[in-house]
């Protein structure tokens, strides 16, 4: 790789992409900013709204807390909080100016709003659709493949916006680009002023919400839980300070993060446990930037193959990328980071995504934990091999065989998964 050759700029292009803001579980937040850019084109409050949902969607909303709403949970309250309160100008932020009138506005509209939720076609797996009356006329918003992705707006029929189906929302850039070995490269050899916004940004925003964790019992307290029961070491700061942060975000703390593969809750298990190792080895703040964008791209690369929506775990991806961060923070080669993916993948390969919830803290420490363990067997000189199971000796192989696993595998677990979330 050259500086500023196509492969570099694609890396570039990713990151500035995908590491954007979200305020709440972006689950609940895309219903409430589908609602929000429908009540914009239909100009007045709707007298009825009808959602349609994907099965996805549907779980991964349902039981988590929207930002804003004083605890209400669910797909109506998010809709209901995006028509009182949303401003879809901020996109995946679209709560965060939800004032105190408005919350209990939300909570009154509630008793008698006309709100109908149903499937969508289940063509795809992440799309929501709302239509919105009032006043004698119509809009509607769909939003589909990526969490802000706006693909079609219109009023009494007439279209205002629409825009192409992309398979590869991020940016437009496809992700098979991403190669482990070239993304530690990229890292090695990046002008950091080409991706300090970005980076910059996620330190600040997700170890506010970290700390906004430790503060106070958001979810299930999994990250204070951690703190109190285990050694204070570097491990046990850098599992728990994530697990907060997801404590927090599921717990509906306002506080804003940086996601990455449309998720917050990836987002924050990607980056926290990487700034937490760096700070506790005395590293610069350029080595910190640089081990991000390892851990940003590598979990980016894993999401792309499993899918942004499926049965499959997608804090898995985020922590397999945190380790091979911490793999290089600690002077591993790319030959032993790569075998550190390897090796990470072939212990949690199956674990269940059924939904954002504060169970969702737990998985991720879970899945930190296994990379830790990836890096501490590699640095020892072990690992898990080419053949074992799904495992393949190329980490770009074993990623897309993961990947697979997920996409097609996983498939029928996704809906069955629904099926019993939804009884």
């Amino acid at each position: 790789m050259e500086k500023h050759d196509c492969t570099y700029e694609a890396y570039c292009k990713i990151l500035h992409a995908e590491l954007v803001p979200a305020m709440g579980c972006t689950d609940p937040i895309v219903i409430a900013y589908a609602c929000a850019k429908a009540k914009e084109a239909l100009g007045c409050m709707p007298e009825k709204t009808k959602l349609q949902v994907s099965g996805n969607l549907v779980k991964n909303a349902k039981c988590v807390v929207v930002p804003n709403t004083d605890g209400l949970i669910g797909m109506r309250a998010a809709a209901a909080a995006g028509l009182i309160g949303g401003d879809p100008a901020v996109a995946l932020e679209v709560l965060s100016s939800v004032t105190a009138q408005q919350r209990s506005q939300i909570r009154e509209y509630l008793k008698t709003a006309q709100i109908d939720i149903g499937p969508t076609d289940g063509k795809e797996s992440l799309e929501v659709i709302a239509e919105v009356a009032g006043g004698g006329h119509t809009a509607k918003c769909r939003i589909a493949r990526s969490y802000s992705n706006v693909v079609l707006l219109e009023n009494d029929g007439q279209v205002l916006m629409e825009a192409p189906l992309s398979d590869s929302p991020g940016g437009g850039t496809d992700k098979s680009v991403l190669k482990v070995a070239q993304i530690v490269e990229f890292a090695e050899i990046a002008d950091i002023e080409d991706v300090e916004g970005p980076l910059k940004r996620q330190v600040a925003y997700n170890m506010a919400a970290s700390e906004a964790g430790q503060k106070a019992d958001w979810g299930a307290a999994v990250g204070r839980t951690i703190l109190k029961s285990r050694p204070n070491d570097i491990r046990t700061k850098a599992v728990a300070s994530a697990a907060c942060g997801i404590d927090a975000r599921m717990g509906g703390c306002t506080v804003p993060i940086i996601i990455i593969a449309g998720s917050g809750d990836q987002g924050l298990t990607a980056s926290i446990p990487v700034i937490t190792y760096a700070k506790e080895m005395g590293r610069s703040e350029e080595d910190m930037l640089r081990a991000l964008l390892i851990a940003d791209l590598v979990g980016i690369e894993e999401r792309f193959y499993t899918g942004t929506m499926s049965a499959y775990c997608g804090c898995l991806c985020a922590a397999s990328g945190a380790g091979a961060a911490i793999a290089w923070l600690e002077g591993l080669s790319r030959e032993q980071i790569c075998n550190v993916v390897i090796t990470g993948l072939g212990m949690l390969p199956g674990m269940v995504c059924d939904g954002a919830k504060p169970a969702c803290a737990g998985k991720a420490a879970m899945a930190i934990e296994s990379m830790l363990l990836a890096v501490d067997l590699v640095k020892n000189g072990s690992g898990f091999n080419g053949g074992d199971g799904i495992l393949f000796p190329d980490a770009d192989e074993t990623i897309w065989a993961v990947g697979r696993m997920a996409a097609e595998g996983m498939h029928q677990t996704d809906k069955v998964v629904q099926d019993i979330m939804l009884q």
